[in-house]
């Protein structure tokens, strides 16, 4: 008997950005396991280009990404949700809409790359960086025994993945 996929759904304001590299790194690690999707509270229409420059590069599928509303997973029809995770502070701090099923959910807040400034290089590098932050806490996340955890000690280990501190580039120079 096949398991399904338990779905996760990532958060940020704009969704385009951080949410958007959540979900293609989480279909990636977690192929299986778990299926990812992204939304924004407030979704400014496009997919960031740097991110998908990115994504690309490193190999990732971006055919089918776009800046999508929270509201799509809330309305019906929509996946039920197992996990939701906000990857920046404004979506943390808004009024989410109501989550059928009553999701995990956790804050893994991240600097915004899309309001990193200085050479097109540094821009670059931001995205980078926000990559590399995600990969790291996802990883740890599909590693979880989620089956051997109660919801209480499921609910400290994503906290604890959120707070997860990882070197940007530029820290490390």
């Amino acid at each position: 008997m096949t398991q399904q996929p338990l779905n996760v759904l990532f958060l940020c304001t704009h969704n385009s950005a951080r949410s958007i590299i959540a979900e293609v790194v989480m279909n990636r690690l977690g192929a299986g396991k778990f299926k990812a999707y992204s939304a924004g509270s407030q979704p400014c229409g496009r997919v960031h280009p740097y991110a998908v420059e990115l994504l690309q590069k490193l190999g990732y599928d971006t055919s089918g990404l776009r800046s999508k509303s929270w509201e799509e997973f809330s309305a019906p029809g929509a996946p039920q949700l197992d996990f939701v995770f906000t990857v920046c502070d404004n979506a943390a701090n808004e009024t989410c809409p109501f989550w059928p099923g009553q999701p995990v959910s956790a804050h893994w807040g991240l600097p915004d790359p899309s309001a990193a400034e200085g050479t097109e290089t540094e821009k670059r590098l931001a995205f980078a960086d926000t990559h590399r932050m995600l990969y790291q806490r996802i990883g740890i996340f599909v590693n979880l025994p989620l089956q051997s955890l109660d919801k209480l000690s499921l609910q400290q280990r994503l906290d604890d993945i959120g707070r997860v501190q990882i070197a940007t580039e530029t820290e490390k120079a």
